[in-house]
């Protein structure tokens, strides 16, 4: 009696799976922890977006390298991901669409797939936009945040209606001082690749 023999699924295949589902699992406990992130401004904005931007990214690594090809003929260089995800953080650092997303479930939903899409978008643009189109895309969102973040700080009263003023101050300075420490290790990592590259020009001389 013959035995039933499974077929064989690649490695790659079950890494595109595994990803999947670890990427559908995080997805479903930061809906579990909706209302305890979204009641703080702070988690609201410094936990809740980024970790929704991180699952985002994580589900790239499920994408078959057709769908990947047919991405890049859309996003050569990575132009187009970055210039949206630019676009995209900007609307959500909006006030009032926090308000909003509090209160109207078709905000929320449009702000949960907004951050994914910026998560891939970044997964799949970065490294190919080069350190020109890189320092672009920071030159635009770092400053961003550090206006934001200083209006947050600074402004006597509540720009949200569902968070204390206290919170909004706290968000603030963080949003500064994320902005200034994201620029700082960028230009430093800059200056080394430079240097890097000098050095191999240098040696490519002396051959």
């Amino acid at each position: 009696m013959q035995r039933l023999r499974l077929p064989k699924l690649s490695r790659l295949h079950i890494s595109r799976r595994s990803s999947f589902l670890i990427s559908l699992i995080a997805l479903l406990l930061l809906l579990v922890a909706q209302d305890y992130l979204e009641a703080s401004m702070t988690r609201h904005m410094l936990l809740q977006f980024p970790l929704l931007a991180a699952v985002g990214f994580g589900m790239t690594f499920s994408l078959s390298t057709r769908w990947v090809e047919r991405i890049n003929s859309w996003n050569r260089y990575g132009m187009s991901g970055l210039f949206i995800t630019a676009l995209l953080l900007a609307l959500l650092m909006i006030p009032r669409l926090l308000d909003m997303a509090l209160n109207d479930w078709r905000i929320e939903v449009g702000k949960y797939a907004a951050l994914l899409f910026c998560g891939a978008a970044l997964a799949l643009s970065w490294r190919s936009a080069g350190l020109l189109l890189q320092g672009f895309f920071l030159g635009n969102v770092l400053p961003m945040m550090a206006v934001v973040g200083y209006l947050f700080e600074s402004s006597p009263v509540r720009v949200c209606n569902a968070y204390l003023l206290d919170d909004q101050a706290l968000l603030g300075q963080a949003l500064v001082w994320i902005a200034a420490v994201v620029a700082i290790v960028w230009l430093t990592r800059l200056v080394q690749l430079m240097m890097l590259r000098e050095e191999a020009a240098l040696i490519r001389q002396d051959e």
